[in-house]
């Protein structure tokens, strides 16, 4: 386990005031970080702090696979700590056809994020990794320490890899120069503000979007595979409120899995009851069993994590109950749907 203690003092603004750049903070976990700044109070555990300034870095104003760019934009900010969500992601035949685009991109953008934060003695950075990293032969449950045990699945071995070589860097910056760069993994995530488009949605915000549209076009909602695959979901807030926890008390260098406990898994059957349930579908559901199921199951386990938070008197998180955060997500869908190009 790799830690690190005292760190050397790092200049601040002659205001006193921190600022923390997160990237990528137009995208799904960015949106959830900054409805918690914006509406938890100020100086309570997932709030900002009184001293905080949190600045959400869209692409549109850097391109953090230039470099120079990154100096930039730092420079006009200045950060103290950096949470690191942006990537270039894809569905599966975006994966499988770009392979080099998808590691390349990435590859780029992490080199940017944590040399210039190297230079600019940013205190801390928290980067988003994805449980792709994982070996795809490996004993479960998915556990911190079995990332680099074999290589990922082939399908996205580009986006994984690149991924996966944060941790790396990570531990390269810390043993080298005793940067405190760490990062996260957490379990499949939604939330308002997700991706729902049909091409390219993951499978909450793509079942959603197909409710709403055999609904609204009175045809069968159609469910592809059996709907028995069990899954572990995070919602987005509970995700953002674990990443500033992650931010302010979490100092090992070594990955911590964020996410629901093993035992907390949802059937994509129950899934797709409880979109049902929260759009008021009263058509016929159909299960096309011609269709894939995939993998079963693919638990990771949330032991660190629990026991880290307790440790640290935070206490075991209590997660949002998954119907009530995905009645949340389908009210943000139906109140965005003419409106927002994640649609």
């Amino acid at each position: 386990m790799s830690t690190i203690g005292d760190l050397p003092p790092t200049p601040v603004s002659a205001t006193s005031i921190s600022v923390v750049l997160v990237t990528g903070g137009s995208g799904l976990v960015g949106s959830a970080l900054k409805y918690l700044i914006d509406n938890e109070p100020i100086d309570s555990p997932y709030g900002r702090r009184k001293d905080e300034e949190w600045v959400f870095l869209s692409s549109s104003e850097c391109d953090l696979r230039d470099i120079q760019q990154t100096r930039e934009v730092f420079g006009k900010y200045r950060p103290r700590e950096v949470i690191h969500l942006a990537a270039k992601v894809g569905g599966l035949f975006a994966n499988m056809s770009s392979q080099h685009t998808f590691l390349r991109d990435n590859l780029l953008m992490n080199d940017s994020i944590l040399q210039v934060s190297h230079e600019m003695k940013v205190r801390k950075v928290v980067s988003c990794l994805s449980t792709c990293v994982f070996p795809d032969k490996v004993e479960y449950p998915l556990t911190e320490e079995k990332i680099h045990l074999g290589p990922p699945h082939s399908s996205n071995f580009g986006y994984s890899h690149a991924k996966r070589l944060i941790d790396i860097q990570n531990h390269a910056y810390h043993d080298q120069f005793g940067d405190l760069f760490t990062s996260i993994i957490p379990t499949n995530v939604f939330g308002p503000g997700d991706n729902y488009n049909l091409e390219s949605a993951h499978v909450i915000p793509g079942l959603i979007h197909k409710c709403y549209l055999a609904k609204k076009n009175n045809t069968p909602f159609t469910v592809f595979g059996s709907g028995e695959p069990l899954r572990q979901f995070i919602y987005s807030r509970d995700l953002a409120k674990l990443f500033i926890w992650v931010l302010r008390e979490y100092k090992e260098i070594d990955p911590v899995i964020l996410s629901v406990a093993e035992d907390d898994e949802v059937s994509i059957k129950d899934v797709a009851d409880a979109i049902i349930e929260a759009m008021h579908f009263k058509g016929p559901v159909e299960y096309d069993t011609s269709k894939a199921d995939g993998q079963f199951r693919k638990p990771a386990s949330n032991a660190k994590l629990t026991r880290l938070m307790t440790e640290s008197g935070a206490g075991e998180y209590e997660f949002t109950p998954f119907k009530l955060a995905l009645k949340v997500s389908v009210d943000w869908f139906l109140d965005h749907y003419d409106t927002d190009a994640r649609i």
